[in-house]
This record gives C-alpha cells, sequence and structure tokens, in this order.
C-alpha cells in the first residue's frame, strides 16, 4: 500500500531504484495530458503565422523540449537524487543555489498558472450552466481554495502516491478528451483555418520559443526527480524515450487540434487568452460539461501536483531544513496568493503567463545548456555523497560555470521582447535588441534570447569545464 514520502532530497537507497524506463511515461504523459495544451493553439497562431507553420513549429518544439528533459534525465539515473542537487556537480554544492532559486520560481509559476486556469474554467462552467454570474467572486474564492488544497495534498503525499494517482488520471483525462475532440470537430472550419497568411521569420521564432519555454523547457528543472527512482542498471536511451514520448504525446495532439480550433474561430481565438481551458468549454453542448470541468481540473491539478512537489525539493536544496511535505506545503501557500492576484485582479491571464515564460526562460535555458555539457561529458555515475559536502570533489562553488549563467541571462534578456501590457514590470528586457534592427528588424520579435543561451550555455561550460570534469572524474577511479 502506498503511504506518504518522508524522503526529501538525501540520496535515494539503491534498494528503492526499482522504476523501469517505461515506468517515466505516465508522470509525463499524466502532467502533459491537460487540455491546457489546447489553448497554445490560439496562441501561436496570435504571433500571426499560418496554420501549416503554426503545424511544423509545434511538432519540433513540442518534442525538442521534452527530448531535453529526457537529456537531464539522465542525470537522476547515474545520481540517486534530485534534479537541482544533482546540479551541485556543475556549480559546487553552494554555488547550486543560484540555480536553485531560478528553478524554485519557475515550478511556482507553473502550478500557479495551472491552478489559476482550474479556477478561471471553473468558473466559466458554473456560469454556462447558469449556476453563478459571468464574474461571480464568491465561485472564485471557493474554486481557488478547493484547487490549492488539493494541489497541497496531493504533493505533500509524495512520489508513491502521485504515482498510483497518475495512471488513473491519464485514462480518465484522455478518454474524455477524445469525447471533447468528437464533439467539438463540426466546428472546425477549413476554409478559415487556411485562410491566415503566412508569417515572418521572426514570428514563428516567436511562436516556436513559446512553444519550447510552455512545454519542455517548463519541466526540464525537474526532470531529474522521478528518474532517481530507476535501476542504475536502465539504459539511457530508453530514459530519453520514454521521457520525451510520455511528455511530447499528448501535447502534439492537443495544441495541433488547438490550432485547428482557434484558426476556425477568431472569437474563440481571443477568448482563450484571459480564460484558457473555459474558452474551450463554450462551443462544447450542456451536458458535456460538468464531466469536461472535472477532467479540466484534474488533468491541470496533475500537473500542478508534479510541479509543486519539485518545487517543494527544491526549496529543499537551498538550504531550508524542514521536512519534504512542510516544503510542499509552503509552495502551496504561495501558489493560493499568487492564484488570487491574477485570478481577481490581472485583466487577462496570457500577459502574464507569456512574461512569465520569457523571463524565467532565459536563465532556465541557460541552465539546461551548462547541465546538458556536463550530463555529455561525464561518464561515470555521480559521487552522491560529494554532492551533500563543500569540500567534496565537485567544490563549494565553480566560479566559471556561474558567469556562463550570468553572460547568458544578460545576452538573452537583451535578446528577447517582453512589453506586454498587463506585464509592464518586464519592460526592462530587450536592450540588445537595437543590435539587430530593433523590434521591428527580422529577428526582433523572435525572443532569440531563450536559445542563445542555451547554445551559449552549452558550448561555453563544454570549453571551459571539459578539464574540471575530467579531473573529478579520475578522482573517483
Amino acid at each position: 500500500m502506498a503511504s506518504i514520502e518522508t524522503t526529501g532530497i538525501e540520496i535515494v537507497d539503491d534498494s528503492e531504484r526499482t522504476a523501469k524506463p517505461r515506468h517515466l511515461f505516465l508522470p509525463w504523459f499524466a502532467s502533459n495530458i491537460s487540455v491546457f495544451g489546447m489553448s497554445y493553439g490560439a496562441w501561436v497562431l496570435g504571433f500571426g503565422i499560418s496554420f501549416p507553420q503554426a503545424l511544423v513549429i509545434t511538432v519540433i518544439a513540442v518534442i525538442l523540449s521534452f527530448a531535453i528533459c529526457g537529456v537531464i534525465a539522465l542525470g537522476g539515473k547515474r545520481g540517486s537524487v534530485p534534479t537541482m542537487v544533482m546540479s551541485r556537480a556543475a556549480f559546487g554544492v553552494s554555488g547550486a543555489k543560484i540555480p536553485g532559486i531560478i528553478s524554485w520560481l519557475t515550478s511556482i509559476g507553473w502550478e500557479t498558472s495551472l491552478a489559476i486556469t482550474a479556477v478561471l474554467a471553473t468558473n466559466t462552467v458554473l456560469a454556462r450552466l447558469g449556476w453563478a454570474g459571468e464574474d461571480s467572486t464568491t465561485v472564485k474564492v471557493v474554486a481557488a481554495a478547493i484547487v490549492a488544497t488539493l494541489i497541497v495534498l496531493g504533493a505533500v503525499a509524495g512520489y508513491h502516491i502521485i504515482m498510483k494517482m497518475q495512471a488513473v488520471l491519464t485514462w480518465i483525462t484522455g478518454i474524455t478528451t477524445i469525447i471533447y475532440i468528437i464533439l467539438v470537430f463540426p466546428h472546425l472550419d477549413a476554409g478559415a483555418l487556411f485562410s491566415h497568411s503566412s508569417g515572418s521569420v521572426a514570428a514563428m521564432l516567436g511562436a516556436f520559443v513559446m512553444v519550447l519555454t510552455g512545454m519542455g523547457l517548463g519541466w526540464v528543472n525537474i526532470a531529474a526527480d522521478w528518474s532517481r527512482y530507476q535501476s542504475r542498471e536502465a539504459r539511457g536511451s530508453h530514459i530519453i524515450f520514454w521521457n520525451t514520448l510520455g511528455g511530447s504525446l499528448g501535447p502534439v495532439v492537443l495544441i495541433s487540434f488547438g490550432l485547428m480550433l482557434a484558426g476556425s474561430d477568431d472569437a474563440l481565438s481571443e477568448a482563450i487568452g484571459s480564460d484558457p481551458v473555459g474558452a474551450l468549454a463554450t462551443i462544447l453542448p450542456t451536458w458535456f460539461l460538468l464531466p469536461f470541468l472535472l477532467t479540466a481540473i484534474l488533468s491541470l491539478l496533475s500537473g500542478a501536483i508534479n510541479g509543486i512537489y519539485s518545487s517543494g525539493l527544491t526549496l529543499l536544496t537551498l538550504g531550508i531544513r524542514i521536512p519534504r511535505p512542510l516544503a510542499s506545503l509552503i509552495d502551496g501557500v504561495i501558489l493560493t496568493v499568487g492564484t488570487v492576484y491574477v485570478t481577481f485582479f490581472s485583466p487577462t491571464f496570457i500577459g502574464p503567463f507569456q512574461s512569465f515564460l520569457v523571463t524565467l526562460g532565459v536563465p532556465l535555458a541557460a541552465w539546461t545548456g551548462i547541465m546538458m555539457a556536463d550530463i555529455t561529458l561525464r561518464k561515470r555515475d555521480y559521487d552522491d555523497a560529494a554532492l551533500f559536502s563543500p569540500t567534496g570533489r565537485y567544490g563549494k562553488y565553480n566560479v566559471t560555470s556561474l558567469a556562463i549563467l550570468a553572460v547568458c541571462c544578460v545576452i538573452g534578456w537583451g535578446l528577447v521582447v517582453n512589453g506586454f501590457s498587463d506585464a509592464p514590470f518586464n519592460d526592462w528586457q530587450g536592450y540588445l535588441l537595437p543590435l539587430i534592427g530593433g523590434v521591428d528588424g527580422p529577428l526582433g520579435s523572435g525572443n532569440i534570447g531563450v536559445i542563445l543561451a542555451l547554445i551559449i550555455g552549452f558550448v561555453a561550460y563544454y570549453a571551459l569545464c571539459g578539464a574540471r570534469v575530467r579531473r573529478q572524474e579520475v578522482e573517483m577511479i
């Protein structure tokens, strides 16, 4: 019988490492099968590109982003610790607290976005049923309380209970999503869909970066949290495969169908900007509204529970000495505050959401590049004990990797566009865009800062830290 997990960031004993690569499919699939994925269709087309362009971008960006997660997940198999503890090998035991803060903020932001979506969807569906007003404060308050409570309880329960829960949620969500597609299929309009004109290279890049950061790159900082339970004999290629398949299968289908829906109905596409999931319910027959709502909330909660579970682990890596369940509870309180703010005080959902993706996408991409290079360079398992000792082989700080991270952020933030009207606090970004022709230049609105941060992080670490990694490997012989 599954019980509440008490394991925090400490080393997982080999006796508990019994999972097989195929077991990675369920948590990744369940976390990304939410109908929320369909909303991306409207946002991708919102960059002013055609349906064929959007479809190609979606497939490539989704698969690539989760393949990157698969590479980072290899670190969990080589070690026995969560992702951000594993990154101590590249940044030093104390130095890893800096990317740890970035990771924690990213996880908090993601789980809050999913909670907000669940609350907005609840209000919209109940209003459609006539059980609440179009902007019922009471319903939003009750929905926010219930959603936050369920997310926190799930995250506090831990790994084993989450795995069992995901198995059930996957079937429920999958079946309901198929029914949804069948019911709204007549709503598709091929003429309207293919009437969208082709967009520029910058527009395509902007859409690509949004999908990249919104999909796998948004999960990459927790990619090894599940794989640390993998058997040491598991093949690395199988871990990458099942991670990529589980994460990308649902989003590829959902976003592709979302593209068809949004491209067929401009009004629906606009409504998704303020209520991503609730807007999708407006084209459903009344009898299916409640099943849709329940499934949508369950699927959103699934992703949020995985996020808050890992954000709790990340909080522990920052040196806060509390039990893992309490760390998840603290993150739950922060999630609730963020949900209340966007639900009641922000004019739209998409503005703060895209601003969040771009702002944290830059340092997260840089960290990802560095970690991919570190994993590529290493040929042996991690020295788990040294990951907890500032005097061990990984050291207290790796100044080089921290400098690379800083340089990537300076360059990356300077080459992204973040001037959303309802997120004006990020207008400071894009300060290097005049060097490439400004926002209206050929690449100005492409948010290439995220891609460059990933590439520079990988290349710079591989070139500058290769000797350091080799010395550490020799010391382990």
